[in-house]
């Protein structure tokens, strides 16, 4: 199975972990945090962007999605209360995180609808066909093999079941590339250490995303595994892009 460049990248540089056990451990760090250092950081763009990525999954009104590298269930919950699915299961190797997600979950009076649980996304714990829909908002990035993790998703997805990747990208548009680099590559990182205490997560956040396979290199990925009817859609000039592939 090829590697990518980005599935090299890792949090902490002088650990012995896998990525896998480093992004864990990153998330359990920055989960008090991570909302309120998302919506700072983004300007609160970041929902907006979410609801766009959401709405790609109107056209099948899926009735069971599988919400991967879910967090602290932002996505989940933007697509129970949108979409009005049967129910929505989050998955993520952030035991914290989920931590968080869980409290959400009880304030809005969601348990009924939304499920968290402990998820590896290379080794989903559903069998075939399990599902009519999967998001992964800003996960990609982060799993250990990306291939691997995509063929997952593919089989747990039912024939016609759809996925939708939300994912950071690079802006191309001349003087936006230059203040996007400065922000990400300085910026970023620098508010990441003074509010979560953790430089690191939002260096590998800058780091992940520059050599990620992005546009088209990554939509040829999803049709190289099976995935057919795929876009690419870039929002904000080109910071993020919604990916979209059918079973």
């Amino acid at each position: 199975m090829p590697q990518y460049d980005h599935d090299k990248v890792v949090p902490y540089k002088a650990s012995e972990h896998t990525k896998k056990q480093q992004v864990a451990e990153m998330f359990d760090d920055i989960a008090p945090r991570y909302d309120f250092l998302n919506r700072f950081l983004s300007v609160g763009i970041d929902q907006g962007w979410r609801r766009k990525a959401l709405a790609q999954l109107k056209d099948i009104q899926p009735k069971k999605i599988l919400d991967v590298a879910t967090g602290t269930a932002d996505v989940a919950i933007m697509a129970s209360r949108t979409l009005g699915p049967d129910k929505v299961i989050g998955i993520d190797i952030s035991e914290k995180m989920l931590a968080v997600g869980r409290n959400k979950l009880l304030k809005e009076g969601l348990n009924d609808r939304i499920e968290l649980q402990s998820g590896d996304s290379e080794a989903i714990n559903f069998p075939d066909g399990s599902f009519d829909a999967v998001t992964v908002a800003f996960g990609v990035r982060n799993f250990e093999h990306l291939e691997k993790g995509l063929q997952e998703i593919l089989r747990v997805l039912r024939p016609g079941g759809k996925l939708v990747v939300l994912e950071f990208s690079k802006p191309k548009t001349k003087g936006i590339a230059q203040l996007y680099t400065f922000y990400m590559g300085m910026v970023a990182p620098e508010m990441g250490k003074i509010f979560s205490k953790n430089k690191d997560a939002y260096q590998y956040l800058n780091d992940s995303v520059m050599r990620f396979p992005e546009g088209d290199a990554f939509t040829g990925i999803l049709k190289s595994i099976g995935f057919k009817e795929t876009t690419c859609k870039r929002l904000s000039f080109g910071i993020c892009t919604i990916y979209c592939g059918v079973k």
